[in-house]
């Protein structure tokens, strides 16, 4: 491998062989240098070879400098090139007209030699600059790009830990939680929400239940059904995760808090805690409302075997439009190779015998 510099490459582009041979003595030492005799092959030259600069006459056959010019600077891959305007034209409104279109410099002729290659030189350097600093910003933007990421998973671990001590109980909770989340997501990318919005879903969602962390173990653990005090008193998780999550302005927490509050609402109004009725029940809950129920039907659970999924689709089937929204069901029924590849992805084979929270949350749902 060569030790010696890359030199740059000049496409000089004049329909007079003389003032081509001045411009070869004045740069070939320095430069590899190239030329083309009118606009025509220099815009060809150019779709083949990408010069570091261009040195453009003006008057020329066929097609003048000007519209030289102005086909380089609107394709993006020849836009960046610099080009001098090096002509006889000496107006001060034909130097205006050149600027505007984007030329870095003007020079008028006869040729000086030494301008030439000085305002060659720097406007190179110059170049050779820019590209460099837009390499460190590519450089940094990538690094940004991988500290969000890094960011992005850190808190949706934080999250997800958060949810799993609401039910620290079962070691099965922790897959439902990746599971519901991500059905969330799909989902919400489903009915149109944004990647950025189905992503705050698929981090907000592991909270749904943080408000069981305020419900009496021996309501939460109770091995057989509740009765009607202790449902209400397992209604309450709900209130009690909107009071841990609504304090904070934080847009994911604002969110979460809306999702804890609204998961167990139903379509038809007869849901809790407010009793809300179709669209006044969030997107999110709605969505939320869909996946957690889904994803327990399909889970085996100390309290009944899992369902299959043919059984658990006509379920969700027979109580869209009471339970839950109907277009969101139409979707979520679309999408189900989506959800079934998400279960396989998060799946555990069985579930500990100590799952008592979660058939508390679900019989009063």
């Amino acid at each position: 491998m060569s030790d010696q510099p890359q030199r740059f490459t000049v496409l000089v582009v004049d329909d007079t062989e003389t003032n081509i041979d001045i411009m070869l003595d004045a740069l070939n030492d320095e430069y590899d240098v190239s030329v083309a005799l009118d606009g025509l092959t220099a815009l060809e030259n150019c779709a083949h070879s990408l010069p570091d600069i261009i040195l453009l006459d003006i008057m020329m056959p066929d097609i003048d400098g000007y519209e030289v010019c102005r086909r380089l600077k609107s394709d993006a891959n020849t836009r960046d090139v610099p080009i001098i305007f090096i002509t006889a034209m000496s107006d001060p409104s034909n130097e205006v007209v050149g600027l505007t279109l984007g030329a870095v410099d003007y020079i008028t002729k006869p040729i000086s030699i030494p301008i030439v290659q000085a305002r060659v030189k720097a406007h190179l350097a110059l170049r050779q600059a820019q590209l460099a600093l837009a390499n460190q910003n590519a450089i940094l933007e990538q690094k940004v790009r991988q500290r969000t990421a890094e960011l992005r998973q850190s808190r949706l671990t934080t999250i997800t830990c958060l949810g799993r001590a609401a039910e620290h109980r079962d070691p099965e909770t922790g897959s439902h939680i990746q599971r519901m989340s991500n059905y969330s997501q799909a989902l919400a990318l489903a009915c149109g929400l944004s990647e950025d919005e189905a992503e705050l879903i698929l981090t907000a969602a592991p909270m749904h239940d943080i408000g069981k962390v305020g419900v009496p173990d021996r309501i939460l653990l109770k091995p057989g059904p509740l009765d009607y005090d202790e449902r209400e008193i397992m209604k309450t998780h709900v209130l009690i995760g909107g009071e841990i999550l609504g304090h904070e302005p934080s847009k994911l927490l604002q969110l979460a808090c809306q999702i804890a509050l609204t998961h167990h609402e139903k379509w038809d109004g007869s849901g809790y805690p407010l009793g809300l009725h179709r669209e006044a029940i969030p997107l999110h809950g709605r969505i939320v409302a869909i996946a957690d129920v889904f994803d327990a039907l399909t889970s085996e659970r100390p309290y009944k075997p899992a369902w299959g999924i043919t059984r658990a689709i006509e379920h969700i089937k027979a109580v869209s439009g009471v339970h839950f929204d109907p277009a969101l069901v139409e979707h979520f029924l679309r999408i189900m190779p989506d959800i079934l590849a998400i279960r396989d992805r998060y799946w555990t084979p069985a579930a500990s015998p100590m799952a008592e929270a979660d058939k508390a949350c679900h019989q009063v749902a």
